[in-house]
């Protein structure tokens, strides 16, 4: 077993660090405290080919799938981009696992040629469309509603808690097409943003990840062709659940670079900061707050990796997933509580970051399933 990464993954590794480093630090913090996000970044991360990590290199995506490295490549890049910058770390997860990985497995030749060439290269930004205001965990109770009409779908109904609304140019937008029981009715489609009776609503205000805008997404009488159909009439719900599993990789490689940046900056303070007439990392009380990240940290990297690894190969993963998002976004969470506490009072000041990274940490345990729901997913596993 090999706990090396390949070279190709290595090279990405440090080429997305310089550019966490040299061009998403500065905006970090302003993003966080205006609340507004640099679309900007979209584009120079589709220079650099990050945007097109799960996207086969035939439509323009950067060939970490032809190689089927796809998933530990998205790992790498989403945590030296949320090491940095939580808000462009999910805003990146979405558009890489959850709208393009999905538009790959499921869609067809004609949509991935039509839409993939502008996703891979940044100068589209892919969403995704699930929740409702009654439809959260219990995804099967969504009730926005597509109904055939000749060659079209007309939809109706309203999403919520919608990761980069105002600035995504298309959508993947589940909806129920059937009255059949409420798993089986469910269909997943294509949604340009600028398509007639498209709106973006409501703008949440919200503890971390501000400067990723979650908003609600309206949809009136609006008509979409038929082309626009993901899969099969009626399989949306499957399509939903197995993209998931991508998703809480991704989220778990959003929750290991915030603890990684909890770490580093504690570990930096504390070399400096003297109490006593010495730095407060030879107190004990110290080190073992730091030691007990740096393992946490490690594991769940593992988990992250190996959920990664099966899906790179096809192989099923759903408990592997759960654990990763699971382990890792309680560490992350952890590791913010103790960086603050090894902070003190400056950890509770907006001038230094750790602050930040505490109220990022949060939703890590929150989207993409709850801790709870993981739990469930890693039990019902376990029973069979």
């Amino acid at each position: 077993m090999d706990f090396q990464l390949p070279e190709e993954l290595q090279l990405l590794q440090s080429a997305t660090r310089e550019f966490a480093q040299t061009e998403l630090k500065a905006l970090a913090r302003k993003m966080d405290r205006d609340e507004e996000f640099d679309t900007s970044v979209i584009a120079k991360m589709g220079a650099l080919g990050l945007t097109g990590i799960t996207i086969p290199e035939a439509f323009g995506g950067a060939g970490f799938f032809d190689n089927r490295m796809h998933n530990r490549a998205a790992c790498v890049a989403l945590e030296e981009v949320n090491r940095v910058c939580a808000s462009t770390g999910v805003t990146l997860s979405v558009h890489m696992s959850l709208f393009s990985s999905l538009l790959n497995k499921y869609g067809n030749e004609e949509q991935k040629q039509r839409v993939f060439p502008k996703v891979a290269n940044g100068a589209w930004l892919g969403a995704y469309c699930l929740s409702e205001a009654g439809s959260g965990t219990d995804a099967g109770s969504l009730v926005c509603e597509a109904v055939r009409k000749g060659d079209e779908y007309v939809l109706n109904g309203s999403k919520l808690w919608i990761t980069s609304a105002p600035y995504a140019d298309i959508f993947i937008v589940m909806a129920r097409t059937s009255k059949e029981h409420k798993t089986r009715g469910v269909t997943a489609f294509l949604v340009e943003a600028d398509r007639q009776g498209v709106k973006v609503g409501k703008k949440e205000k919200k503890m971390g990840i501000r400067g990723s805008a979650t908003c609600e997404v309206l949809f009136e009488n609006c008509r979409i062709p038929a082309a626009n159909r993901i899969g099969e009439d009626g399989k949306g719900f499957g399509i939903a659940l197995d993209t998931l599993d991508g998703g809480r990789i991704g989220i778990a490689a959003q929750a290991v670079g915030i603890a990684r940046a909890c770490l580093e900056d504690a570990t930096a303070y504390a070399k400096q900061r003297e109490q006593f007439g010495e730095a407060i990392i030879n107190f004990q009380a110290v080190q073992w707050m730091l030691a007990d990240m740096a393992t946490r940290i490690d594991a769940s990297r593992l988990l992250m990796y190996r959920a990664a690894s099966l899906r790179d190969k096809g192989e099923s993963c759903s408990k592997e997933a759960a654990m990763a998002k699971l382990f890792a976004s309680e560490t992350a969470n952890k590791a913010a509580k103790d960086a603050v506490q090894i902070f003190g009072g400056n950890g509770y000041s907006k001038e230094y970051d750790v602050e930040r990274y505490f109220r990022d940490a949060r939703i890590t345990e929150i989207y993409e399933g709850t801790s709870q729901v993981q739990r469930i997913v890693i039990a019902r596993a376990l029973s069979g």
